[in-house]
């Protein structure tokens, strides 16, 4: 369930966050889904990048059928020495996938790591001052 939610939560992100800012928004959309859900970091990026990889791919492919393929079968050959736009829709959502998911992963591991930091300064704590329990007066 947190997996699903953390795929459409991203996704709705990235569209909304893909209207107003560049294409590499969405690494910064998969950053704060990183940190917001609390996820292991490999589920995190497998998250992002499956929630805009299905964005970008539906995109690209709603837009290469609007014009007969022609423009993506064009660049497809020029990019891909290959006359299959499928092949580039699958490009373009990867790429965006593998954005959104890098960003997720960092945010993860961000949250991780600030949660040991937490976590190690209030064993230090309770080490020098001992456990609240004992300082009952």
């Amino acid at each position: 369930m947190k997996f699903l939610l953390a795929v459409i939560s991203t996704a709705m992100l990235a569209y909304v966050t893909g209207i107003f800012l560049p294409w590499w928004s969405v690494a910064l959309t998969g950053f704060v889904s990183g940190v917001w859900l609390l996820q292991k970091p490999g589920m995190s990026f497998l998250s992002a990048f499956l929630a805009v990889f299905l964005l970008w791919a539906c995109f690209a492919f709603i837009r290469s059928q609007m014009n007969d393929d022609i423009l993506a079968a064009r660049f497809s050959q020029l990019i891909l020495k290959s006359r299959n736009p499928l092949l580039l829709v699958l490009l373009t959502g990867t790429i965006g996938g593998l954005t959104a998911g890098l960003g997720a992963l960092s945010g993860s591991l961000l949250r991780s790591i600030l949660a040991h930091k937490e976590e190690t300064a209030a064993a230090r704590l309770e080490a020098t001052t001992g456990s609240p329990e004992e300082q009952v007066d």
